[in-house]
């Protein structure tokens, strides 16, 4: 049985990492493709290096001119099929709602190769949202759907699909617990360089609906300024390269500028993330990713959506969803005052990847889905 796992994203680098590494410890065949989505190349090696994977066995490099949907997925699609079929694979697992994973479930599930998809059955119910379209779309075209929660369950039951749903975690509690334990040693004092010791507040957004509305990115900067100034609080901001890009577009680095207490930074390594996150007083936040990782190292998030396709994260109390609107967002911060960080992590026991290679290589899982731990913080 020769398994291949896609990637192409930040948090599908760290999600699939640990099945990467699952297949290699049981001296399994992997192969690894990479979808060239990202948007940075050396942030993308970066990553990699953090998660400790290779170099990929296929590397797809994505015409720069190649920049709306249908371009990247088509070119995607196109350049997957080949590297499935030159590798001769069984199964192909792709992870999460990113165009590389519709592009690879479409590929597969063309020449009859297996999809296996993991983190099945998460819906914002937004369809607004193109991770909506594809998320839904991969459910109904795979083999294997890994769902992370009872949650997740019962909405692909609801949908109909056809193939097996297996609930198995989420593997980002794999890669997050194993990792926080090996942050480098000098991000403390990266910390203390960029906040002078001060408490801070971690702030990250990459969605298009918030960074490509000059409004809606307007207001979202001046809000977290405002609440970073009242609170006497550092705004850290590891920018994504397309809301760097957008600032500029839309003129609004005075904006920025207006707020002394905020640092906007290049976007972090992974490992180097997970140490700001750890030490944050809390995170604002559009990604989705991000909501997971801060559940489970016990770090509030307010989520800048209109939607959440974490809900388990709002239900244990680690997670508000806000908006953009200002009054909304300064309201969620009012809340954690009185805020309980004492929640159990929701997505698993850091042993996802087994049961999903297990299901891959015999069929399904060799052990039931375990009550969840609670993560500490340190």
């Amino acid at each position: 049985m020769k398994v291949a796992v896609l990637i192409g994203t930040r948090p599908g680098i760290i999600k699939m990492a640990p099945l990467v590494h699952e297949l290699e410890e049981r001296d399994a065949e992997c192969v690894l493709i990479h979808s060239g989505q990202h948007y940075s190349a050396n942030m993308d090696r970066q990553i990699m290096e953090d998660v400790e994977l290779g170099d990929p066995d296929y590397h797809i490099e994505r015409p720069e001119d190649s920049v709306t949907h249908a371009q990247q997925t088509a070119y995607m699609l196109t350049h997957i099929e080949e590297a499935l079929m030159e590798s001769e694979t069984d199964v192909l697992l792709v992870c999460g709602d990113a165009n590389t994973n519709l592009a690879g479930a479409l590929a597969a599930r063309k020449i009859h190769v297996t999809v296996g998809h993991v983190e099945a059955g998460l819906r914002s119910f937004d369809w607004r949202m193109p991770e909506e379209h594809n998320r839904v779309m991969i459910d109904h075209i795979s083999e294997y759907l890994f769902a992370p929660t009872e949650i997740t369950r019962d909405h692909l039951a609801d949908d109909g699909v056809q193939g097996d749903v297996f609930v198995v975690g989420n593997t980002i509690v794999d890669s997050t617990l194993k990792y926080a334990e090996r942050i480098p040693d000098d991000v403390t004092s990266q910390i203390d360089e960029l906040t002078g010791g001060d408490p801070y507040v971690l702030l990250t957004s990459h969605r298009e609906e918030n960074v490509d509305d000059p409004e809606v990115l307007e207001r979202v900067l001046s809000v977290v300024g405002r609440i970073g100034r009242e609170r006497d609080l550092t705004v850290v901001f590891p920018a994504h390269p397309r809301t760097q890009k957008r600032i500029e577009e839309f003129g609004l680095q005075d904006t920025v500028d207006a707020f002394e207490q905020m640092r906007v930074v290049d976007p972090f390594q992974y490992r180097q993330f997970l140490g700001f996150l750890k030490n944050a007083e809390f995170v604002i936040t559009d990604s989705g990713g991000i909501q997971e990782e801060s559940c489970i190292l016990q770090v509030p998030c307010i989520t800048i959506r209109e939607s959440t396709e974490r809900p388990e994260t709002v239900e244990v109390g680690a997670n508000q969803v806000a908006g953009t609107d200002p009054a909304d967002i300064q309201a969620a911060v009012e809340k954690l005052a009185d805020l309980d960080t004492a929640w159990s992590n929701p997505y698993g026991d850091g042993r996802t990847s087994q049961r999903i290679i297990d299901t891959c290589l015999h069929g399904e899982p060799r052990d039931e889905f375990t009550a969840p731990q609670v993560a500490t913080k340190s």
